[in-house]
């Protein structure tokens, strides 16, 4: 038995020695992540045309996923991103089928605001056999949604209930209870399309626990991000508002390289 228990400590640290992705998450304050949805980016041109100027702006990630992407679509865009852009590509999964080893990372998450076993445990128990054989780095990422003052999809596609706004107790209790889990990140989210962003005084109550934490959903302006990295945000995810207006790009550009601290 303490063979077997050394055996799987020794796999662990070797695991926790290669998290580069995770690493590079971790150390910094303000990054910027673009999401691509494939569902949304059937049109080559557009598609490449958002990666050069995602490039061209400095960005420091590319998120791929999406909550009703079929395998075809999440593999097709995948290799196009991977064959028209440098920048790392890490999934952040809507389901179990949302894989390719061509990315750099995946967020392996578990939607903690959620009562739904599929989304806590099953999609997981599903993929385990492919991604343990994958040469993917894993990320144990604690996914909780916030309520964005919208029906987001994510939620109607789990069929779970985000976290009410004004419910900061519940939410933070929800990222305690995902790090004694043993989760390495955590990912507030507002939601696709939402009208209001994650609540400030929601992330100021978790940044206690000291692990890198996500923030999605509703962010329109650089003076949003700009707070969010102010109270220690490691990334920062922006889709909706790069898909209606790609412009946008040119001033998150300009934060980078004036306003960030590096």
């Amino acid at each position: 038995m303490k063979k077997k228990v050394a055996s799987f400590l020794s796999i662990q640290q070797s695991v926790n020695n290669s998290s580069t992705y995770y690493n590079k998450i971790k150390a910094k304050k303000g990054q910027i992540a673009i999401l691509i949805d494939p569902e949304k980016s059937d049109n080559g041109s557009q598609l490449k045309s958002l990666l050069e100027k995602a490039e061209f702006s400095g960005v420091d990630f590319l998120l791929i996923g999406g909550s009703t992407v079929t395998k075809k679509e999440f593999e097709m865009t995948v290799d196009f991103i991977k064959s028209n852009s440098k920048l790392p590509l890490i999934i952040f999964p809507g389901g179990s089928h949302q894989l390719s080893e061509k990315a750099d990372a995946l967020l392996y998450l578990s939607l903690l605001s959620g009562r739904n076993p599929d989304y806590l445990i099953g999609h997981h128990v599903q993929s385990a056999n492919e991604i343990y054989a994958m040469d993917l780095e894993t990320i144990p990422t604690g996914y909780i949604l916030i309520d964005g003052g919208t029906k987001s999809s994510v939620a109607y596609v789990s069929q779970t209930t985000p976290i009410p706004r004004e419910q900061t107790s519940i939410a933070k209790n929800t990222a305690i209870a995902g790090v004694l889990q043993g989760k390495k990140m955590l990912y507030f989210d507002a939601g696709s399309g939402a009208n209001h962003p994650v609540p400030l005084e929601i992330i100021k109550d978790v940044m206690f626990l000291e692990v890198p934490v996500i923030i999605g959903g509703g962010i329109r302006s650089i003076s949003q991000v700009e707070e969010l990295a102010s109270i220690g945000v490691n990334l920062i995810v922006i889709g909706n508002h790069v898909e209606e207006n790609i412009d946008f790009l040119l001033d998150i550009k300009n934060y980078i390289q004036n306003d960030r601290v590096h």
